[in-house]
């Protein structure tokens, strides 16, 4: 994606807003019958889907299963090198409420969240591009050999994909629809882990992740662009997502929006309940665990 053409003056409108619940209270829903499949708004028959957008960390991806522990703890040692008399675990369930609050946003506003805690107790914070890299720095590291497993062969991809993915993408793709991949991750990382994971051929060169300048990257950006370019209705567009932003930006569009509530640590098949309940708050229409229940899920979504 060229970053280069977006209007300056018109970025600010896409800046990733904070997470506002708009869907209240218990929210009545179904489920496909034999299925992990819930359905909490009906997807009207015979809609035209043209185009597909999926994120990646957490809806795909497992290579970076375990990241907040890696975030927490870098902002932990960061804040209390101000001085605070809070405690190690007082500053750490202060991290960790806002990471998680702001998860499913390009990482930068983690960091720049962080930089403000700093600078409340009386310290002079870096750049909050300085803490992501130190942060990509800890991560990777942690992460390395996840990565070299997957490089030299000893792993396989299906080792750190969420189950049933390479099914979905398969058959999304016989179906002759056009695939994106959007990432509040590093572009350069989320390219490069694509193709450890053997993602490359369904996405092609449709692979789209944060920058740092971040004015001038969203994923609401990638979803303007797609229906500009291929003029096509919002209603023509279907996503899927563990995080809120894109499911937000999806259904803010007309779109139809799929939740992954992916488990990512257990792996056990179970929708996690906090993302089931985060992003239904945001729109969801239907929340599915994984994708090893594809073939219901496009059945349903593609019937006539």
């Amino acid at each position: 994606m060229k970053h280069d053409d977006v209007d300056q003056s018109a970025s600010a409108l896409f800046l990733e807003e904070d997470y506002r619940r708009s869907v209240a209270g218990d929210v009545p829903s179904r489920f496909l019958p034999g299925t992990s499949i819930e359905i909490v708004h009906e997807v009207a028959r015979g809609i035209a889907f043209r185009h597909v957008l999926f994120d990646f960390d957490g809806t795909l991806s497992l290579i970076r299963e375990g990241w907040p522990a890696v975030m927490v703890d870098m902002m932990t040692e960061e804040i209390l090198a101000t001085g605070t008399a809070e405690t190690p675990a007082e500053i750490s369930r202060l991290c960790h409420e806002f990471v998680m609050r702001l998860n499913g946003k390009q990482t930068i506003y983690q960091m720049i969240e962080l930089a403000g805690e700093i600078r409340k107790r009386g310290g002079q914070p870096q750049d909050p591009l300085f803490y992501k890299e130190k942060y990509h720095d800890r991560l990777l590291e942690k992460i390395r050999h996840r990565r070299e497993a997957l490089r030299n062969g000893t792993a396989r991809p299906d080792d750190y994909l969420i189950a049933g993915a390479f099914g979905i993408l398969a058959a999304i793709r016989d179906l002759g629809l056009p695939m994106y991949l959007a990432s509040g991750t590093d572009e350069k990382y989320v390219a490069e882990e694509a193709a450890l994971l053997g993602l490359i051929p369904y996405f092609g060169g449709r692979v789209y992740g944060a920058i740092d300048d971040y004015r001038n990257f969203s994923k609401q950006m990638v979803i303007e662009r797609i229906l500009r370019e291929n003029k096509v209705e919002g209603s023509a567009l279907l996503g899927f997502g563990d995080g809120y932003v894109e499911i937000q930006n999806i259904k803010s569009v007309g779109g139809v929006a799929v939740a992954v509530a992916s488990d990512e640590a257990c792996r056990g098949g179970l929708a996690d309940a906090w993302k089931r309940d985060r992003l239904i708050g945001v729109g969801a229409d239907i929340v599915i665990p994984d994708f090893r229940e594809s073939d219901a899920l496009l059945a349903y979504l593609f019937r006539e």
